[in-house]
């Protein structure tokens, strides 16, 4: 048996005895339950919004886990999460707006998964901060933009 510590590394080392298998199942299960694409799912409009911003899927992922402010979406059933961001002479707020899923939209024709999900709508950076509970001021075209992609 060999042990290979990561999906990009070349280098296999050789599992010497039971102690070195536990570990290498341990690694294996740990990829598995931190994988960031498990259950969440995203729309072209929130990858392009990531590489405007300059997000990453972890950054996006992480103002989901621990926000500083969560209200509702401008989009009908949606939530917007928020984290504080930037310095006290330029503050920043980095915005994350997602959909809870009931059952998750299928990858494939064998996929049959009953679990819940995610769907990242969009992220966004707004300079500034906003006032608590009043939305942030959003031209009509790019909420025609939004409610079409909710449709799909």
């Amino acid at each position: 048996m060999y042990l290979k510590l990561s999906k990009n590394s070349e280098k296999v080392y050789p599992v010497r005895n039971k102690q070195h298998q536990f570990l290498r199942d341990k690694l294996s299960q740990l990829n598995k339950k931190n994988s960031i694409s498990n259950g969440v799912f995203w729309t072209k409009h929130s990858k392009m919004k990531m590489r405007q911003y300059r997000f990453s899927e972890k950054r996006v992922l992480r103002i989901l886990r621990k926000p500083d402010r969560k209200e509702e979406g401008i989009a009908e059933g949606t939530i917007a999460a928020m984290q504080i961001t930037g310095t006290k002479k330029h503050p920043t707020e980095a915005w994350t707006m997602y959909l809870i899923l009931k059952k998750p939209p299928k990858q494939n024709k064998f996929a049959t998964g009953q679990a819940k999900g995610i769907k990242i709508i969009s992220a966004w950076r707004y300079p500034g901060r906003t006032p608590e509970g009043e939305r942030p001021i959003i031209p009509e075209d790019t909420l025609e933009e939004l409610e079409n992609i909710l449709k799909k």
